[in-house]
């Protein structure tokens, strides 16, 4: 065969070889990689592959009273792929039996292409018919068919009610694409109450569907996520597991029933806190007589939190669903920052921080020390008691306890500098200050210990190492000293129940969705007697914390009839501020206090923004905590209801009043508490259910404190302070 014949032969049978390979390829796409897009094309039945979110954990409290559940809300979704599909299929045999043609010989109709105006067309009229048809935003549903396809449902209506849903399946409606599910929404009972513990959720974002479920589902709706509080922390725990249900439809779309092998959505974990519901409601009422605060109530046998409240505070119904634009600018607006948790906020501790000071004395043994107080301490510059400020006066020679009861500056501050400033610094440390304590709270500050590595980064202290002056601003809590309503409430019951520092507790149990149970038990992180304080020491300063309040130290208010109450006021001095032409100083009043004396049960810590002392601000506050304790464990009842939000204020308070009749202002009665159920069915009954607050709820009015211009006892003025016009 001569050449250019056998050349031919080749490029011939290399031309079919290669047709070959292409046919090949075409077969093996369309049969195999798109085999299952082209059944969904052939005349006959499907299944629909749908992915159902969990139900979420129920939070209650330590009683069995719900904090967060789930209320039952019907919602109309429309998978627009299937609505788009349906149509054509119907168009298109509308067409094939169109007889009259135009002159063009084209048909008069033509297929729409607009997904809203299909919607409009076919599915907008049934449902006007069963009065279910509201307006939507023809934007967003354009641009979600665009985005999502079918894969993710278009939230038509979230309000659907039981009459609607029964409406809705008595009539059958079968429109294809068209879904009814029902969707657990959650809820917070109580509003307000507990908010700033609680947090919120947020839709579920279709951007972070998985690869695999995307392959995997036909129809998706995803999972509720904790954005703040608890619900964030624990959102692993509380989150439930999917469900998943094949829907078999038939060629025009319309369902024929759900296949046997349906996966229902499983229950998050329920979560058990510490917290009392009705001891939170106590606090919480009580911090409104103040415009900016935060409180904490400790059991001081097991470190158990009884309540954490924090004014101003918000309403975590008020982001679900996503919260409204006119909402969150008030939220945003709002110039106290209403979803900041104060009570886990570190601020200027003030002579509070002379109690771990004491502490760090113990450890070093000095506990047992006189110390005498000539009106003021000379470093680079004098640091004055606050006799010495008021009348020019001295305490002389203190002990422990008298210092305590007295606030006494120079005692403290001598005695800080004869620990030095590594073994305050350890001291504090011990004792959880400059730490997170750990509880399971997003936002928690750790605050600041003259000396430590935050403190070393301050930009006035880069290179610097704690100068006398600076221990002594330490031992008495002013300078860049900063702790945290917990941590100095935590470190109170460790004084009140004699040296045990227990590890501060917001969550009790978790019980798991498949029955397991996970116990969280008193956890004691050190005991200061195993490390070398004496009984007698603690003693010490339990006694001056007593003498405090009932030997005419600074917080005489916090005293019961009926029950011996030690105490501790601080007064942290932040500088002055000019305003409507008059100077004030800027203080933060603080108390801490337990109780009863011989066996205490509960340690308490109120911090009041700019209030003028811990004395004639902070200690009325724990009067009435302490007060609504105790008439409770002699029987009395509690209130209990959904809380208004609270705005805030930072007005400067020089006084608040106790009420004449402090039982009757905390609205107790003889009743028994509810718990549980009982609690619930009793929301319920009253016909109270949580609502969007009206705008005037944003308003509410603090009470006006009481102004009487008065020498404040205790504090120490920073030279670095200065006049700011405002």
């Amino acid at each position: 065969m001569e050449p250019r014949y056998r050349l031919r032969i080749y490029l011939l049978t290399a031309l079919v070889l290669a047709g070959c390979g292409v046919l090949l390829a075409r077969l093996y796409e369309f049969q195999i990689e798109k085999r299952d897009d082209f059944r969904k094309l052939v005349p006959g039945n499907r299944t629909v592959t749908v992915r159902e979110p969990g139900i979420r954990g129920v939070i209650k409290d330590r009683n069995g009273i719900e904090l967060a559940r789930n209320q039952r809300k019907y919602e109309i979704t429309f998978n627009l792929a299937e609505i788009h599909q349906a149509y054509r299929l119907q168009a298109e045999k509308d067409l094939k039996r169109e007889t009259v043609v135009s002159e063009k010989g084209m048909p008069r109709k033509k297929l729409e292409t607009d997904i809203v105006k299909i919607v409009n067309q076919r599915i907008i009229p049934a449902l006007d018919k069963l009065g279910l048809a509201v307006n939507y935003n023809a934007t967003h549903l354009r641009v979600h068919y665009i985005t999502h396809g079918g894969l993710v449902p278009f939230s038509y209506r979230t309000d659907v009610d039981y009459d609607q849903f029964a409406r809705f399946a008595e009539h059958s409606l079968e429109l294809p694409g068209v879904y009814l599910n029902l969707k657990p929404r959650r809820e917070y009972p109580y509003q307000a109450l507990c908010g700033h513990m609680l947090g919120f959720v947020r839709p579920w974002d279709p951007k972070d569907i998985p690869e695999e479920d995307v392959r995997k589902f036909n129809h998706y709706i995803g999972d509720e996520r904790g954005v703040a509080g608890l619900e964030r922390t624990l959102n692993d725990y509380l989150r439930g597991r999917p469900g998943e249900k094949r829907i078999l439809k038939n060629d025009k779309g319309r369902v024929l029933g759900l296949l046997p092998d349906y996966t229902m959505p499983g229950a998050g974990s329920e979560v058990t806190l510490t917290i009392d519901a009705p001891v939170q409601y106590l606090v919480s009422n009580v911090l409104r007589r103040a415009g900016t605060a935060a409180a904490v109530v400790m059991d001081v046998r097991t470190g158990e939190i009884l309540a954490m409240a924090s004014v101003p505070d918000y309403d975590p119904n008020d982001f679900i669903p996503p919260i409204s634009a006119e909402r969150q600018k008030q939220y945003d607006e709002n110039p106290y920052n209403p979803l900041l948790n104060i009570s886990i906020c570190a601020f200027l501790p003030g002579s509070t921080f002379k109690i771990p000071t004491a502490l760090t004395g113990a450890l070093h043994g000095f506990a047992n020390r006189t110390y005498v107080c000539t009106g003021g301490v000379n470093y680079n510059r004098r640091v004055q008691c606050w006799i010495e400020r008021q009348s020019g006066g001295r305490h002389g020679p203190l002990d422990l306890s008298k210092a305590t009861q007295h606030s006494c500056n120079p005692y403290f501050m001598l005695m800080g500098n004869n620990i030095g400033a590594k073994g305050m610094l350890d001291g504090f440390n011990m004792l959880g200050f400059g730490q997170k304590t750990g509880i399971p709270l997003p936002g928690e500050e750790p605050g600041i210990v003259i000396g430590d590595r935050t403190w070393q980064e301050l930009p006035q202290r880069v290179g610097k190492r704690p100068a006398p002056v600076d221990i002594g601003y330490l031992s008495i809590g002013q300078a860049e000293s900063m702790a945290t309503p917990l941590q100095l409430c935590a470190v109170t019951a460790c004084v009140a129940n004699g040296g045990r520092y227990y590890e501060p507790r917001l969550v009790k149990k978790i019980v798991t969705g498949n029955g397991e149970t996970l116990e969280y038990p008193p956890k004691v992180k050190v005991d200061l007697l195993k490390e070398g304080v004496k009984p007698a020491d603690i003693e010490r300063i339990r006694k001056g914390m007593w003498m405090a309040v009932n030997q005419g130290g600074t917080a005489g208010r916090t005293k019961l009839p009926n029950h011996e109450v030690a105490a501790k006021t601080g007064t942290a001095q932040l500088g002055t501020v000019i305003k409507n032409g008059k100077q004030y100083s800027r203080n933060n009043a603080w108390t801490v206090a337990f109780a009863p004396y011989d066996e205490p049960r509960y340690a308490v810590c109120v911090l009041v923004r700019e209030g003028k002392s811990g004395g004639k601000v902070a200690t009325p506050l724990v009067n009435l905590i302490l007060s609504g304790l105790f008439a409770r464990d002699e029987g009395k009842r509690l209130p209990l209801h959904p809380l208004d939000i609270a705005p805030g204020s930072l007005d400067p308070i020089e006084e608040i009043e106790l009420p004449k009749d402090i039982l009757a202002t905390l609205d107790l009665t003889d009743e028994p508490e509810e718990t549980g159920d009982e609690a619930a069915e009793a929301l319920e009954a009253s016909g109270i259910t949580p609502v969007e607050p009206t705008d005037t709820q944003l308003l509410i009015i603090t009470p006006k404190p009481v102004l009487t211009p008065e020498i404040d006892e205790e504090g120490t003025v920073v030279p670095r302070a200065r006049a700011v016009e405002e």
